[in-house]
């Protein structure tokens, strides 16, 4: 399994945000199957940061193409050499 970095623009109307629960629904699922790693969305700068699970870039677009929020998408898709995170850490000692 390979590791990308999804770099999403979209639109925001009234349409984007009528599928917005629709497409939460779908990010929830990815996210608890262990497919999406991270998710984060900017409404200011009309920009979301996807780091996702996949075999290929093929499969990434495949996996972004069933979001209900896909027509309002252009991205760039890059594999990633190497991704670490805090929560990939072991959590931090504390003492009493």
């Amino acid at each position: 399994m390979k590791t990308f970095s999804v770099n999403i623009n979209f639109i925001l109307t009234d349409e984007f945000m009528q599928s917005v629960p629709e497409h939460r629904t779908y990010i929830n699922m990815l996210m608890n199957t262990h497919v999406i790693e991270s998710y984060a969305v900017s409404m200011k700068s009309q920009r979301a940061w996807i780091i996702i699970n996949a075999a290929s870039k093929k499969e990434v677009k495949q996996i972004l193409s069933k979001s209900p929020l896909h027509k309002f998408w252009t991205y760039d898709i890059d594999e990633l050499f190497l991704y670490d995170s805090q929560s990939f850490r072991l959590p931090r000692m504390e003492l009493n």
